[in-house]
C-alpha cells in the first residue's frame, strides 16, 4: 500500500487528491474506470475533501476470495492425498 500525504486547497476534490498525489501514473491507473473512496466508503471523483480525510483507490478483485480458499484447500489436500495411498 503506497501512503501519500498531500495538502491540498481548501476546494479540493478526490479528483485532484488522486492527481495531485502520483499514484495514477506510478500504477498506470486509468481515471476513467477507476473506484476511489475516502474513509473505507467508495465516493465519486467530484466529491469534495475535508481536512484530515483519508482518499483511498480501490482495485478489483482477481479472485474471488471464497473461490481463493478453496484454490488453496485444493493445493494443500493434493500432495497429502497422492502420498498416502496403500494398496
Amino acid at each position: 500500500a503506497d501512503l501519500v500525504a498531500l495538502e491540498l486547497a481548501c476546494a479540493a476534490t478526490l479528483r485532484d487528491a488522486l492527481r495531485a498525489s502520483g499514484l495514477l501514473e506510478r500504477h498506470r491507473l486509468d481515471e476513467a474506470t477507476l473506484r476511489a473512496g475516502i474513509w473505507g466508503r467508495e465516493q465519486p471523483l467530484h466529491t469534495p475533501l475535508r481536512a484530515g480525510d483519508r482518499v483511498e483507490i480501490y482495485r478489483t478483485l482477481q479472485v474471488d476470495p471464497k473461490e481463493a480458499r478453496r484454490q488453496r484447500q485444493r493445493q494443500q489436500r493434493a500432495p497429502a492425498l497422492s502420498g498416502n495411498r496403500t494398496r
